[in-house]
């Protein structure tokens, strides 16, 4: 019977927790949980709350032309007609979603580099899918990288990526989309693989 309500009373406080705000979640976690009284019954709406929730999205929603500081000069921002950036010499860039060189029906990914001997800065769309979990690349090393993603309101279907390496020595890296199962959906091999 003490086994239970101790199991009872640590789901009531990991309910608790993973309810509580962050910062919250955070101070709490570093207290000692209290000690559950072997009479108090676990309510039953706090752990079904939490059997309920949904994982946050690996996706950053954004406004259309919003200005998103990618690092190390590099700047992204996406608006309805396609994908925008910009490096630290300040030229613009420009990938459209709308000229009709994007199958938005089928799941796909593309991809832009810049670099030097300092670094590669990558980005691409990631389009053909409202549940989009994930992108990765792969370097002719093998070293992976997971990107972050973005994305405008309403899930339209389509959205940015973008992420650093280290210098490619011997071609260009490989991007992978996956879903949000990690389920592969797309893939673009490296331009020297």
């Amino acid at each position: 019977m003490k086994k239970y309500l101790l199991t009872a009373g640590a789901v009531v406080v990991a309910a608790a927790l993973t309810t509580a705000a962050p910062a919250a979640a955070a101070v709490s976690a570093r207290v000692p949980a209290p000690a559950v009284a072997e009479s108090a019954p676990a309510p039953a709406p706090a752990v079904a709350r939490t059997a309920g929730a949904k994982a946050p999205s690996p996706v950053r929603v954004v406004g259309s032309g919003e200005r998103v500081d990618a690092g190390r000069g590099w700047t992204v921002w996406l608006t309805e007609e396609g994908k925008h950036w910009s490096g630290p010499d300040g030229y613009e860039n420009f990938r459209s979603v709308v000229d009709g060189n994007v199958d938005l029906s089928r799941p796909g990914v593309s991809h832009q580099s810049e670099g030097d001997a300092a670094g590669v800065f990558h980005s691409g769309l990631h389009y053909g899918t409202k549940k989009a979990g994930k992108v990765v690349l792969t370097g002719t090393d093998g070293t992976r990288t997971t990107a972050t993603l973005l994305e405008l309101p309403g899930r339209p279907g389509w959205g940015v990526w973008y992420a650093h390496t280290g210098p490619e020595k011997d071609g260009g890296a490989s991007v992978a989309l996956y879903d949000r199962n990690g389920r592969l959906l797309a893939e673009l091999p490296g331009w020297n693989a």
